[in-house]
């Protein structure tokens, strides 16, 4: 989008599965958890569908939050809608924005708008309501080309919450959604809110083509930057799980962050996160391993764009919550005080409009980004296969701080001696 601010590339969202992350599975009890949230530093609090969830092939004993049942009525599991105002109030009050999931894609099989619109629907070749996905049993798929109605209803349900104070919308598969409606949408929300944030969880480059191929509009993540704010990381994911299962070097996911800087506009904004509700976190690839822990979140916090830490990231949690039950995320290492480091070196300018430059080291295994503007420059070298050896540094000999441990870093012959530690460098113009 030409007018998205680059400031969204220093902020870090923190993604909330309120049935998950409290025994109580509440909107208040969430309350209750928003000045620990703010103390890390987030700027938006990211919440998974709130809505009812649909029961006719449910999956598991709750079912998934993205199987919607109405878009216009809070899921009574976590609250009421006044519980759900409150929640909002209460993280403005703690400045912090509050978005939520957006699932145009689909609905449950026993949806409201299924039962009162069925023409809204996608039928197969059978005339069986149905999905694209065969593996989304519990939902079925619109269709946008059959009626602008639809298009009128949903957009004035985003009009909706933003009325209610609502800050934007993470929109799930919107690659798979018209980009025509995400613009029409968009226009009609920025009647109430003309500063909502617009998240698209663009899929991966495989999926869209796998969609082409059977028949269907898939967006790519270029096409998907004409509407959002920011996209997910999902052109380059594949290759940092490939590199964490073995099968691929580092030096193929650091070529794909560089390649961000040119296939992108000049105002993209990537949302990086190591782990999320769909994806295994990042402390059970690496077995725990305290170090590669610290240095893959320093590495992503050196990469432009926006950071979103998924709850429980912050005990350095090896375990993702089951999306269908009642699941909490379990707490190991606390490393709540070195992401606050960390967030609170992301929000600097240089981090949204410095020169940034992604190395390649000759040695796999490492990491080395920098950020440069006319007052300073970061550098950042992260060690995520905790290898031995030594990197070559654009830095002139002599010793520098660690930003992120204190310690002392010496560059000699225009290198650095590989050790565990992170390494942040800060270098004043």
């Amino acid at each position: 989008m030409n007018k998205t601010p680059i400031k969204l590339r220093n902020t870090t969202i923190y993604q909330v599965f309120v049935r998950n992350h409290t025994s109580e599975g509440t909107f208040n009890s969430l309350i209750k958890d928003l000045d620990r949230i703010k103390d890390l530093g987030v700027d938006i609090l990211y919440l998974l569908p709130i809505h009812p969830i649909g029961e006719k092939n449910r999956k598991g004993l709750l079912g998934s939050p993205y199987s919607i049942k109405n878009y216009r009525e809070i899921n009574p599991e976590l609250g009421t809608i006044d519980d759900f105002i409150n929640l909002i109030n209460e993280s403005h009050e703690r400045n912090m924005k509050l978005i939520i999931d957006v699932v145009y894609n689909h609905t449950s099989r026993d949806s409201h708008l299924l039962k009162t619109h069925p023409e809204w629907f996608y039928k197969d070749k059978n005339g069986q309501f149905n999905n694209r996905v065969g593996e989304w049993w519990d939902i079925t798929d619109f269709d946008f080309t059959k009626d602008k109605n639809l298009w009128i209803e949903l957009a004035d349900t985003l009009k909706y919450y933003a009325s209610l104070g609502v800050d934007g919308f993470r929109c799930d598969v919107a690659s798979l959604v018209p980009i025509d409606f995400w613009k029409y949408a968009r226009k009609e929300v920025s009647k109430i809110n003309r500063k909502a944030i617009w998240i698209s969880e663009s899929v991966h480059g495989g999926f869209v083509k796998y969609i082409r191929d059977l028949g269907f509009d898939a967006w790519s993540e270029s096409e998907i930057y004409q509407v959002f704010d920011m996209a997910y990381d999902y052109d380059a994911q594949p290759y940092y799980e490939g590199y964490l299962k073995g099968q691929r070097p580092l030096k193929d996911y650091l070529e794909a962050i560089a390649r961000q800087e040119e296939i992108y506009p000049g105002n993209y904004v990537k949302m990086k996160n190591l782990e999320n509700h769909d994806f295994d976190r990042v402390a059970s690839y690496v077995k725990n391993d305290y170090f590669k822990i610290l240095n893959w979140f320093g590495f992503s916090f050196f990469q432009k764009g926006a950071f979103m830490l998924y709850a429980g990231g912050e005990y350095s949690s090896d375990h993702r919550p089951d999306l269908f039950e009642k699941d909490l995320f379990r707490r190991s290492t606390d490393i709540t005080e070195y992401l606050k480091k960390l967030i609170k070196i992301k929000k600097r300018n240089v981090f949204s409009s410095g020169i940034y430059t992604v190395n390649i080291p000759e040695i796999d295994g490492v990491a080395y980004n920098s950020f440069d503007n006319e007052q300073e420059a970061w550098h950042g070298i992260f060690n995520v296969g905790q290898v031995d050896g030594s990197i070559k540094v654009k830095l002139e000999d002599g010793f520098y701080r660690n930003q992120l441990t204190g310690k002392m870093v010496k560059v000699q012959n225009g290198s650095i001696d590989l050790s565990r530690d992170p390494i942040a460098i800060r270098i004043m113009k």
